[in-house]
């Protein structure tokens, strides 16, 4: 269909991408579902195609974001399709999951940060032949844990905390900086970009985090996958384009940190990043 528009999600097969997901149907979006498992994802599809009452109403697309190889795969299946694109949500990630990347990047800045970095470049030209269209990044109220901003020389080794924690919270930093730099990249396109906390969700993200500190995380207190994907629906159906490479909290403009608005830090990190996947932008 000529009018159509079309969705990319990552991580769309539980929680706020789940949610997002399905609202985001019902407003008439064709969605492609980008994920590690296609059997963990047809659910989702088969209950949006349900929705819909039409087969192609939500496609699987395979991606693994902690190995840019198959983020590239990832880009250039949606891109064979000879599709429009107009709303791209990085919505996946994880916390407390230790480790590196497949290219050897610490897990949670090459998943959270990396991977959707190179998902975004390599669909730029398409969300711009698309416009108006958007980029919507699920960051968090963690990176405010990371007060002494990015350790550059840390982010090529395994993670080193015991929880994984605090490299979450570098990763979501890093979301942040991506995102008002992205703004720039993007300016006079009609493509705009947001970065969002969801707010502290119940959801799979939390699932690596040690056991002992689950218990003290719900005591604090989670929203519903349904309440924490509400910020991310206002920031693909209603923002102002105007407010592009700001950051939202509660479906309102919030001031991240001082680290996250430093406009140094975001440039090193789009130059850096750029660097970094270099090989897979041919």
């Amino acid at each position: 269909m000529k009018n159509e528009r079309i969705a990319l999600i990552t991580g769309a097969n539980v929680g706020i991408g789940r949610v997002t997901a399905l609202n985001l149907s019902k407003q008439g979006y064709r969605l492609f579902l980008a994920g590690r498992s296609q059997a963990r994802t047809q659910p989702v599809i088969d209950e949006i195609c349900s929705l819909r009452q039409q087969n192609d109403a939500a496609t699987f697309l395979p991606l693994q974001l902690d190995d840019l190889e198959s983020v590239k795969n990832c880009a250039d299946l949606f891109l064979k399709t000879g599709l429009d694109l107009h709303l791209l949500v990085n919505n996946a990630g994880l916390a407390g999951a230790k480790g590196q990347t497949r290219q050897g990047f610490e897990l949670a800045f090459g998943v959270n940060h990396l991977g959707h970095f190179l998902l975004t470049v390599l669909l730029m030209k398409k969300l711009t032949a698309s416009a108006p269209a958007r980029v919507v990044t699920v960051a968090s109220r963690a990176h405010l844990m990371a007060r002494n901003g990015i350790n550059w020389d840390g982010l090529q080794s395994a993670s080193h905390s015991l929880t994984g924690i605090s490299e979450y919270a570098v990763s979501k930093l890093a979301n942040i900086l991506f995102n008002a730099y992205l703004a720039k990249e993007l300016a006079g396109t009609q493509v705009s970009c947001y970065a969002l906390h969801p707010g502290v969700v119940d959801t799979h993200v939390w699932r690596e985090v040690p056991r002992f500190l689950q218990p003290i995380m719900k005591w604090r207190g989670m929203l519903t996958p349904e309440q924490g994907a509400q910020t991310s629906l206002y920031c693909a159906l209603e923002a102002p384009a105007t407010e592009s490479g700001l950051y939202y909290d509660k479906c309102t403009i919030k001031a991240p940190s001082m680290v996250a608005q430093d406009p140094l830090a975001a440039h090193r990190l789009w130059t850096n990043s750029m660097q970094w996947v270099s090989a897979y932008l041919n």
